[in-house]
């Protein structure tokens, strides 16, 4: 059933799923023990005062799919004046005349979509306009479903944005690789292959840059799925459902 807004309970929802990414990572191979689970709760279409319920049990890592809403959070008196150390994540597509409007958003923390080129050049061109004593967190978006609706650039591509990245672009900080994956996939087949993708992207593109592949993350897995995203190697998991309730259907 899907609770209501005036239902949910954000506070243990939160506990639960801190709870899972806990026992996830702990069920990880013994080279995977040292890196800790970074957990982003995705707040799209959800209010301020859920944001600081959250907050105030302890996370600080939040995710926005749209702009204005990103906007309108990030410069929202409530959150300014009582979530002081609150990390802003963009998990959307971002498109080249909105750049600014994320960049000048308050404790923005890293921008997880970057899928091409021309949107790391401007990151990094226009970031310093907004924060000079600082790099700007970003990820590289890849499709590793192949799915023509989804964002992200081809497996194949990786190297080459990778390299561009960490060579040209001296105000952006590389976190990590991150993917969508496709929606609903069975367990029961196996460990889902858009993960098992991304992961050997990752150590694809260490092995022939020469980079260490605890340094390069991997954002992957959601409400359904985080658990064994972790235990596959993630060390970036959004999870809103789990924590803010199912979102209301559009009329």
């Amino acid at each position: 059933m899907i609770r209501s807004m005036a239902d949910v309970d954000v506070r243990q929802g939160l506990r639960k799923v801190l709870g899972q990414v806990q026992v996830a990572a702990g069920n990880r191979s013994p080279d995977l023990q040292d890196v800790k689970p970074r957990l982003v709760a995705v707040s799209k279409i959800k209010p301020a005062e859920l944001i600081l319920q959250a907050y105030e049990e302890g996370q600080r890592h939040f995710g926005e799919n749209y702009v204005q809403e990103l906007e309108e959070k990030g410069h929202n008196s409530l959150i300014l004046k009582n979530c002081k150390d609150i990390k802003w994540h963009f998990i959307g597509h971002l498109q080249s005349n909105k750049v600014n409007k994320v960049l000048a958003v308050p404790n923005l923390f890293m921008i997880e979509t970057v899928d091409s080129k021309k949107l790391a050049t401007q990151l990094n061109k226009n970031w310093p306009n907004f924060n000079p004593d600082s790099k700007l967190n970003i990820m590289i978006q890849v499709n590793t479903s192949g799915e023509q609706e989804k964002n992200g650039i081809n497996p194949s591509e990786v190297q080459g944005l990778t390299e561009y990245v960490l060579k040209e672009c001296t105000n952006l900080r590389l976190d990590g690789l991150m993917t969508i994956g496709q929606f609903g996939y069975d367990l029961a087949k196996g460990p889902n292959p858009d993960f098992v993708c991304l992961k050997q992207c990752r150590d694809d593109v260490c092995k022939k840059l020469g980079l260490n592949w605890k340094d390069i993350g991997l954002s992957m897995g959601m409400s359904d799925d985080f658990e064994h995203a972790i235990q596959l190697g993630s060390t970036n998991v959004r999870v809103g459902t789990s924590i803010f309730g199912h979102r209301p259907k559009k009329a």
